[in-house]
């Protein structure tokens, strides 16, 4: 992979990840839960997401080929998905869903971890469509471990802004979060805009 290409998924993943706007959901799922056992949560949270995407990397594009899906029609659709999710994030349609999902984890699951942080909230449709399409554009395992290194990239990101939630929430308030939660939204329309040019040149629609 080179530096293009791992600036690219870099970009992609961190802003379907969207490490700044989860940050003050973990918050609100951990209050009152020790440093300690708040620490241990994040770390399951990510480390369980990252054995997810690992077996997307790996497996995607085999499911997909075993269901008679090409990688084209994949990439397209991937870019659709990625760009409504990009619509939500820039009329905080997203950020009140993940509010709704932290509500429901709260009343029934005392250890968020796994539901809601995990899945949907780190490893949700989007991020593991965004990894199967960047694992196969290009043939072999050394794209998909470089893929998976920038996984694990975004997820130490994760990681250390969930150690330092509860400062960094005072520190940028709600009009800050949401003043960058908007402009990597703008970023992943473009991100999925270009996914879609890429299926359609793969098909020949584009020269």
């Amino acid at each position: 992979m080179d530096s293009a290409a791992f600036i690219t998924a870099f970009v992609t993943l961190f802003v379907i990840i969207d490490p700044i706007g989860l940050f003050p959901i973990f918050v609100s799922l951990t209050q009152g839960v020790p440093e300690k056992e708040r620490r241990r949560i994040g770390l399951r949270a990510c480390i369980t997401a990252f054995f997810l995407f690992a077996v997307f990397a790996f497996l995607g594009e085999t499911v997909l080929g075993g269901i008679g899906i090409s990688m084209p029609a994949f990439r397209i659709a991937g870019g659709i998905l990625l760009f409504v999710t990009a619509f939500d994030m820039l009329f905080e349609r997203r950020t009140k869903r993940r509010e709704d999902q932290a509500e429901e984890a709260e009343e029934d699951y005392p250890d968020p971890s796994i539901f809601p942080l995990s899945i949907p909230l780190l490893a949700g449709p989007g991020a593991i469509t965004s990894v199967i399409l960047l694992a196969g554009q290009d043939s072999g395992i050394q794209s998909t471990l470089a893929v998976l290194g920038v996984v694990l990239l975004v997820l130490a990101i994760v990681f250390c802004l969930f150690l330092i939630a509860g400062a960094l929430e005072r520190l940028l308030g709600r009009t800050g979060i949401t003043v960058i939660t908007r402009l990597l939204g703008m970023l992943l329309a473009a991100l999925s805009v270009q996914f879609i040019l890429d299926g359609l040149k793969d098909f020949g629609f584009m020269g």
